[in-house]
């Protein structure tokens, strides 16, 4: 099977313009950058996918023994834009698909003219001098949480990731997200996600980056933000007003405008 025909790629608007690939996080599908991504069809060839195991991707391409790191998530994107000829792309990549996209531009930086890391983490653990937002315990909680029951996690903890607690009908959205994810496939991909350490990889980025921040967010603090700031050569780091942790989602029109700007540079 091809890679087009695995992560489920849509592609939108103009056949030979640049291109602008979106990345959904944990739990979710392209679905999510809905808000966001057609805007960028008048000028530019948009490509949506699903990573393996989530959305609409091909379920039976999801091997357990493959995907224990980030690393294959990387490698399934560069084979994604190899198949479909893109060079000087500009990625985009929300949540743990930020750190993906990142691998990536690292492995192939000729891929890559730009990248955007949205609510992005290079690792969740807090570590000696470094503030990742939850502690080892956490994290193991979090994990047994998963194993024990689910559904129930999902909708215990997509309205704390979410935010907004005034919109609730969001929160509700990434609920059921959550439940239409495989639990068995969700679980794994948890464990890559938060006990990833990607910091290391950081300061090999060699193409520009933007790095978005929402003013509030229990996944990734603004410390996180900060950090990657100051590890990633020549970064911006732009500070949301957005709060939760999908401000494609919450404050679609300030992550566009944002976005966007970003793009118009340089």
């Amino acid at each position: 099977m091809s890679a087009v025909q695995r992560n489920n790629v849509r592609l939108l608007g103009p056949e030979h313009a640049p291109a602008v690939v979106f990345a959904h996080g944990f739990g979710c599908d392209q679905h999510m950058w809905r808000l966001v991504a057609p805007r960028f069809a008048d000028d530019h060839r948009v490509v949506l996918f699903d990573h393996v195991g989530a959305g609409n991707s091909d379920l039976g391409a999801y091997d357990p023994r493959r995907y224990t790191s980030l690393g294959a998530y990387a490698d399934d994107l560069l084979e994604l834009l190899h198949e479909l000829g893109l060079r000087e792309v500009v990625f985009v990549g929300h949540s743990v698909a930020a750190m993906i996209g990142l691998l990536a531009a690292n492995a192939e930086p000729d891929r890559f003219a730009k990248l955007v890391l949205v609510g992005p983490s290079p690792r969740y653990i807090d570590d000696h001098d470094y503030y990742g937002g939850f502690s080892a315990g956490e994290i193991d909680e979090l994990l047994e949480s998963l194993d024990r029951n689910y559904l129930g996690w999902s909708a215990a903890m997509a309205p704390v990731i979410m935010g907004n607690a005034d919109r609730p009908e969001l929160g509700q959205e990434l609920s059921n997200s959550f439940c239409r994810t495989d639990p068995a496939i969700a679980r794994q991909f948890a464990e890559v996600t938060f006990r990833s350490d990607t910091r290391a990889d950081l300061g090999k980025v060699s193409v520009p980056t933007l790095i978005l921040q929402c003013s509030e967010d229990v996944i990734a603090p603004r410390e996180v933000g900060a950090y990657c700031n100051a590890n990633i050569p020549g970064s911006t780091l732009v500070v949301l007003d957005a709060t939760g942790h999908c401000p494609h989602l919450s404050a679609p029109d300030e992550t566009f405008a944002a976005i966007d700007g970003f793009l118009r540079t340089g």
